[in-house]
Order: C-alpha cells, then sequence, then structure tokens
C-alpha cells in the first residue's frame, strides 16, 4: 500500500467566524502556511448586528480595555477592506435613546469623565425622526462603527478558498493524532492547531473546562419604508439599519436554551421593543438566532491547557468583533515568542 505523502503546514486553524478570520491575518502577516476548517453552519458572526461598540450602555461603561481594542480594531477591519476590495466598515452612528430624565443626567455625568471622554458626546442629540419614539433625545457613542459580517464573511472565505486555504468541511476531532513534533490530521502535518470555533468547541475532546456557556440569540429582521433611520439605536435591544429598507433588531439572551429553533417567545419580545422605539408600519421579514460563546467571568479565553501545540481562542461573546483582532495578537505572540498573556484572558485561569 502507497503511503500517504503529508502536507507540512505551520498551522491548522478550526473554524472561520471572526476569531478564525483575526488569526487568519496575523499568520498571513508573518508568512506562515495554514489551512482553515469550516463547516458554514451555526457561526455566531453569520448573525452578528456587527455593531462595534466600546461601552456598557446599559451601566455607562467601558467595555474591559476598550481604548486598546478599538486601537487595534479599527486598523485592522480598514485593512481587511483594503485587502478583500469590499466594503464591510461603516461609520454609522450609534445613538442611546433616553427614556427617562435621570437617564440624560447619568449621561451627562459620565460623560464629563475624562476617562470617558473618547467614548460618550456629552451633548444630549434632539431626535427629529417623527417615526421614531425618543421624546427625550439621545446620547451618541464615540468611535463605534458597523461591520457587515454578512459580506466580511462571504469574502474572507473566498479568499481562502482561492487560496487553498479553507477546507469547507467540519472538523474530526478523532482523527487529530499527536506526533512527537506535532500533529498529523489525515495528509496534513503540523506544529499547532488553533480552535477557534465558539460554542462548538464543548464538543471538542481536547478542551477540558466547563468555563464557557453559550448563549442564545435571536434577532428579527424587518422591513419599514417609512422609518429612514440612518443609525444604530440603542432602546430595549439595538436597532441596526442594514439596506434596503431593512433593521435588524436584537439579540436577545436565552438562558438556557441551546438549540438552533427560532422561538415565539423571542419573537413577541422584540417586536414589544420594536413598539416602544418605532411609530411607523414595518414588516417582519426573517427571524434569525445564533450561540454566542459566553464564559463564566464574562473574560475570552486564550491560550492552551495541557497540550503542547493546541490553542484556544474562544469566549468572546458579544463583543468578538471588537476583541478579536487583539486577542488574536496576543495569542500569536504567546505561540510564536512566549510572550506572556494578560492574566484575565489567558484560558488556564481555569484549570488551577
Amino acid at each position: 500500500m502507497q503511503k500517504t505523502e503529508l502536507r507540512h503546514l505551520d498551522y491548522i486553524i478550526v473554524g472561520c467566524g471572526i476569531a478564525g478570520i483575526a488569526i487568519c491575518e496575523r499568520l498571513e502577516a508573518d508568512s506562515k502556511s495554514f489551512v482553515v476548517f469550516d463547516s458554514g453552519v451555526y457561526s455566531a458572526t453569520s448573525v452578528a448586528g456587527g455593531v462595534v461598540n466600546p461601552m456598557v450602555l446599559k451601566r455607562l461603561n467601558p467595555v474591559w480595555k476598550a481604548a486598546q481594542f478599538l486601537n487595534t480594531a479599527r486598523p485592522f477591519y480598514e485593512g481587511l477592506q483594503k485587502k478583500l476590495n469590499t466594503n464591510i466598515l461603516a461609520d454609522q452612528p450609534l445613538l442611546r435613546i433616553f427614556t427617562t430624565a435621570e437617564e440624560q443626567n447619568d449621561w451627562t455625568v459620565a460623560s464629563d469623565s475624562p476617562a470617558m471622554e473618547q467614548f460618550l458626546l456629552p451633548e444630549i442629540i434632539k431626535n427629529t425622526n417623527n417615526n421614531i419614539f425618543a421624546p427625550l433625545g439621545y446620547g451618541a457613542v464615540r468611535n463605534s462603527f458597523r461591520i457587515d459580517t454578512t459580506s466580511l464573511l462571504k469574502s474572507y472565505k473566498n479568499d481562502l478558498q482561492s487560496s487553498g486555504n479553507l477546507i469547507g468541511e467540519e472538523f474530526d476531532y478523532n482523527e487529530l493524532k499527536e506526533t512527537n513534533d506535532g500533529f498529523v490530521y489525515r495528509d496534513i502535518s503540523t506544529r499547532y492547531v488553533i480552535f477557534a470555533e465558539g460554542s462548538a468547541v464543548l464538543k471538542n475532546p481536547w478542551f477540558t473546562l466547563d468555563s464557557i456557556i453559550p448563549k442564545k440569540g435571536e434577532y428579527l429582521l424587518i422591513r419599514s419604508r417609512e422609518l429612514k433611520c440612518t443609525s444604530t439605536l440603542k432602546g430595549p435591544y439595538f436597532m441596526i439599519p442594514t439596506e434596503d429598507d431593512l433593521y435588524m433588531v436584537g439579540a436577545t439572551f436565552a438562558h438556557g436554551d441551546f438549540s438552533y429553533d427560532k422561538t415565539v417567545k423571542g419573537r413577541q419580545t422584540l417586536e414589544e421593543a420594536i413598539q416602544k422605539m418605532v411609530k411607523c408600519p414595518y414588516e417582519v421579514v426573517d427571524q434569525i438566532c445564533g450561540m454566542r460563546p459566553t464564559v463564566k467571568d464574562r473574560r475570552p479565553l486564550i491560550g492552551s491547557l495541557n497540550t503542547n501545540g493546541i490553542y484556544f481562542l474562544n469566549g468572546l461573546g458579544t463583543r468578538g468583533l471588537l476583541m478579536a483582532p487583539l486577542l488574536s495578537q496576543w495569542l500569536y505572540q504567546l505561540i510564536e515568542n512566549n510572550a506572556a498573556l494578560p492574566s484575565e484572558v489567558d484560558i488556564r485561569r481555569f484549570s488551577n
């Protein structure tokens, strides 16, 4: 029997959501050889609203290390847009609807803090759209933007396909074999494997922690010819303008529901929210859902557990688009240069 000749690569990446894309970009920039396995189903990125938001608007706190993540994210997506020759980045204003005078006051006080100057505009913005219910106006978030995740995923996978770096199938964990100098998967030998597969990691036998908690989120896609809103609005949920008079509204948090089924409860919850924000007619075009990979302490999981050469980039939750560019940089520097990770994201914090 003829022995299969192995294809030698530096890395295997599993998953092509935003985490997988971000680490691929690090590898390509350093001329590393790699292949990406992605089945094309159940990616949280594929159903994300795409808002890159540095703020926790409910509590008026910046996201952990918000400035650092933003400083890396914006150039990263600008570079991707140029590379893919596809418009994926939009400077779409993000406005929080005020429902009480107290919320207005809290915003003004928060925006007056030097630490918040780069995140919040101090002025109360008057609502001039008669089809939106916002009598007390809005607060505007600085430095937010939106990524068209549908275009990003499609264009990036096409680019990987054209360069021979994409294998469009589910990764079979049972076929990954450890060797003296790395791993073999079918006809591929590699030194490193990075799992960037989101909630699917719970099926991964190499992942031995119980720290990932899948959180189902549902969106409604609505169409309104009259609404004519060009800003992302944050009311009970986000309402995000896309194109052709379409808006994404969501996403819910369905605790304990691990199915990918659309629910009546999810639709009812989102329609109630829409009716608090919109005063003109609309139609529901679609209902979509995804599974966010969240972590018990609300920090990402990156690094290696007990197997040298196997790494994880996971647990990005609702902030994946903001965090992935810098997290991938941290992970790459760990692997290639043994650089220390921030303790808050080191996966080994749960294995001690």
